[in-house]
């Protein structure tokens, strides 16, 4: 870590955003503190419930400015982007056009072959639910996992097509179904299939099936335009442990521009989103079951405790019982958490604007968002008498 970052973060320590600490902090405050304490440079959360809406940021959104976490700001949603895309599928699928069943090869045919993967075998609910078998391009498109790898690569551009390439490359993890193994190529190929479908890309779609008609006028479809709007919060990159935090607030383009996690937008429209899934407003009832109906997440694969995985939308335990619904989504320097009760009255997004370079401090750092988002949402229940009976099938 520079001398200028070791130095503010050490400030941090004892200041909430900038602003004069509160007497008596709320528990939601602390908990972002904590993250804060824990090396995150900067961190905010949005909590809506039947009772209103609270927001709390901690650290700071530059560290070269010491300038607070701007107040629901633009970030990087990465994989919740799966959420949308696994939405308009799922719409298509209700109104006839596609069937979960279908083979990757009845619209994508020949693309998927080599090494042992075949289209053929694979349907488009394992390609959403993560149980297709096919290999992750992400290793693939970052050739050196460093500070100047980073700077080197970030630029680079690839098709959606080309991106399969890279995976074809690579044998399957397991035959068709036989288990579980999140793919980033799986959402690649589903934004193709909505192409093939709809004859428009999945961009088209997503803004046309939900953005528009929700009113999420902050939620963005870039491709490869690498940049956040302004306001925002910088992004950082630990990329060895011990070592400096390398501003990555420009996208790296080979695996944030496209389906599987390429979208930009704020926590109020995230909470939005997720609040009109749950509460049916995008999808017929038969297509929120099938989304909501879940394989258990093996143990050992960064998920917390207990996590299934439904169409695009994991399902996670509640300590006062029941759960929630999400997505996470990160990349190098971001980590976004959203999370809704069952029913949809209750919804929390958590967003880091950094990520650390060991693997404990990481797994840390998950432990005290969930943590976080326990018990906001446990707390929501008691208060509001949110009732969440959305458990798992």
């Amino acid at each position: 870590m520079t001398v200028l970052a070791a130095t503010l973060l050490a400030s941090l320590s004892t200041a909430g955003s900038g602003a004069a600490a509160p007497a008596h902090p709320s528990r939601l405050q602390r908990d972002a503190d904590a993250l804060r304490d824990d090396g995150v440079t900067g961190v905010s959360v949005r909590l809506e419930t039947p009772r209103g809406t609270r927001t709390v940021s901690s650290g700071v959104g530059d560290l070269r400015t010491g300038e607070p976490v701007a107040a629901d700001g633009y970030v990087r949603i990465g994989s919740t982007t799966k959420t949308f895309v696994a939405t308009v599928v799922l719409q298509l699928v209700g109104e006839g056009r596609l069937s979960l069943d279908d083979t990757v090869d009845t619209w994508l045919p020949g693309l998927v072959r080599g090494h042992g993967n075949d289209g053929r075998r694979v349907t488009v609910r394992q390609l959403l639910q993560h149980t297709s078998g096919l290999p992750d391009y992400i290793g693939d498109v970052v050739p050196d996992l460093s500070a100047a790898g980073y700077r080197e690569n970030r630029w680079n551009t690839y098709t959606s097509r080309q991106r399969v390439a890279l995976a074809m490359r690579h044998p399957p993890s397991f035959a068709p179904g036989a288990g579980w193994e999140y793919s980033n190529t799986n959402y690649v190929l589903l934004g193709m299939v909505v192409k093939a479908v709809t004859d428009r890309s999945w961009e088209h779609e997503v803004q046309a099936r939900i953005l528009r008609p929700l009113r999420l006028t902050r939620t963005l479809t870039p491709g490869n335009r690498p940049f956040l709007p302004r306001p925002h919060a910088r992004n950082y990159q630990q990329f060895e442990p011990g070592g400096a935090l390398t501003d990555t607030t420009v996208a790296y383009l080979p695996f944030d521009a496209d389906a599987d996690g390429s979208m930009i937008s704020t926590a109020a429209d995230v909470d939005r989103f997720f609040t009109a899934l749950l509460r049916g407003r995008i999808l017929a009832p038969a297509q929120l079951a099938e989304m909501q109906r879940t394989v258990e997440v093996p143990a050992g694969r960064g998920f917390p405790r207990g996590t299934r995985d439904g169409l695009g939308l994991d399902w996670t335990p509640l300590s006062c019982g029941g759960g929630y619904w999400g997505h996470s989504g990160d990349g190098f320097g971001y980590l976004v958490w959203p999370a809704t009760t069952a029913d949809g009255r209750a919804a929390v997004t958590v967003s880091l604007h950094s990520r650390p370079g060991e693997e404990s401090s990481a797994t840390r750092q998950i432990q005290d968002v969930t943590a976080l988002v326990d018990r906001a949402l446990c707390s929501a229940r008691r208060s509001s008498d949110v009732h969440d009976d959305g458990r798992p099938r």
